[in-house]
């Protein structure tokens, strides 16, 4: 049976244009302003720019293939789906497994971000409790889901703007010192793209959006191209308020370029805006990792329970309770860069997958260029091969680990 014709319980189409981009953007802001160019200062120096403009290129290519293929096919699931539909089931397997494990890390970073922030001497605790908030939101129903999305998103960039007048009202801002790391560019490019992926939250939601084939396509590049100018602006002021050396050391950049400038008294803007937008991204997380563990689950390549739809609120509650107990597990073991690394390395793989699949749409669907998806996986491959060794081996790993499970209860 296709997955067109997947039986059980549907999800219900709520959530439009707006609420799609919004969802997007607070997982895309959430996820990178406030926690990834630290480590992307420290592969690369003032080069973080450059590769922040190839994670950009990237993303575009990977949003363009994820529009045309969530059009085609509007399910929950992602890429599971398309790589089920366009390249096989086991293509399908790998990219939903990849991306539960490494948006799961997310989930982790997200959390750790956030307890970072607000008790950073005592963050774990604090951080558990964020997970356990978010999910109890996300279990009362995708409409709620999205108008917490929406006020979280609108105070994250408040407190964004009210840090960054502190960044640029500084005296030193505009001397931006230039200590790039060449052979680090392509490993910054990788972290930043940790930045980019909230796009797909808007793809795993596609049995929950109005007119799919519309909305979709017109949703991401919005979200995408937002995001792009606030990263842009964002790693400039850091660049020039800490410089790279002090930035990559810095557990809280935009509070600690805000300090720098003289304009202590504002930092605690960034401190709130880091925590809501880490809860923003935790939020949008867990709603697209449980769509797509749905769908796994519909299949076979989860435990069937995790298919479950509360008859009430419309929502995947087993896969989603699952899912926090064990991002509280990450969350007590992980460090914050251990899992931005891990879940960079899994997102990648995801992508090319996607890239793969849009790339065997027939001319009429594909509403792209032939080289837009072939550019998407070239760079994917490249960004996943070039992260820190650590990452790529833990990576590899637990797709073996993945993959051979798979095909193991498949023989039996």
């Amino acid at each position: 049976m296709s997955d067109d014709q997947q039986p059980g319980p549907r999800l219900a189409r709520r959530l439009g244009t707006g609420d799609a981009v919004v969802i997007g953007l607070g997982s895309m802001i959430g996820a990178g302003v406030f926690s990834a160019f630290a480590p992307a200062a420290a592969a690369a120096g003032s080069g973080l720019l450059a590769g922040l403009a190839i994670a950009g290129v990237v993303a575009y290519c990977n949003a363009t293939s994820s529009a045309a293929l969530a059009a085609r096919y509007p399910r929950s699931g992602g890429t599971y789906v398309y790589g089920r539909q366009r390249l096989g089931e086991w293509w399908g397997f790998a990219a939903g497994w990849g991306f539960v494990v490494g948006k799961t890390a997310s989930c982790a970073a997200m959390a750790l971000t956030f307890a970072a922030y607000v008790a950073p001497e005592f963050s774990r605790p604090p951080a558990v409790l964020a997970v356990l908030g978010i999910t109890a939101v996300n279990c009362f129903g995708i409409t709620k889901t999205a108008g917490v999305a929406r006020v979280l998103l609108a105070a994250t960039l408040l407190a964004l703007a009210v840090a960054l007048t502190a960044v640029f009202a500084a005296d030193h801002v505009g001397a931006m010192p230039l200590t790039a790391h060449p052979a680090g560019v392509l490993q910054s490019a990788g972290l930043l793209f940790f930045a980019f992926a909230g796009y797909a939250r808007i793809a795993t939601l596609g049995e929950e959006v109005r007119e799919p084939q519309r909305t979709i396509p017109r949703a991401i590049p919005i979200a995408l191209g937002a995001a792009l100018v606030v990263y842009a602006v964002v790693g400039v002021g850091l660049l020039a308020a800490l410089g790279p050396e002090a930035l990559a050391r810095s557990r809280a950049p935009l509070a600690d370029a805000a300090r720098a400038g003289g304009l202590g008294a504002l930092a605690p803007a960034a401190t709130v805006g880091a925590a809501v937008a880490a809860l923003g991204a935790l939020l949008a997380l867990v709603t697209g990792i449980g769509r797509t563990a749905l769908a796994m689950a519909r299949n076979g390549d989860l435990p069937r329970r995790l298919a479950t739809v509360h008859p009430r609120y419309q929502v995947p509650r087993h896969a989603e309770l699952a899912l926090a107990l064990v991002v509280c597990a990450l969350v007590l073991t992980l460090d914050l860069r251990e899992a931005i690394g891990f879940s960079s390395f899994g997102v990648l793989v995801y992508y090319a997958i996607a890239n793969a699949a849009a790339y065997t749409l027939p001319a009429g669907e594909r509403h792209m260029r032939r080289w837009v998806p072939v550019l998407g996986l070239a760079g994917c491959l490249l960004l996943a091969v070039t992260l820190p060794w650590q990452s790529v081996v833990s990576g590899l790993a637990v797709f073996a680990v993945g993959l051979g499970g798979r095909a193991l209860l498949r023989r039996r």
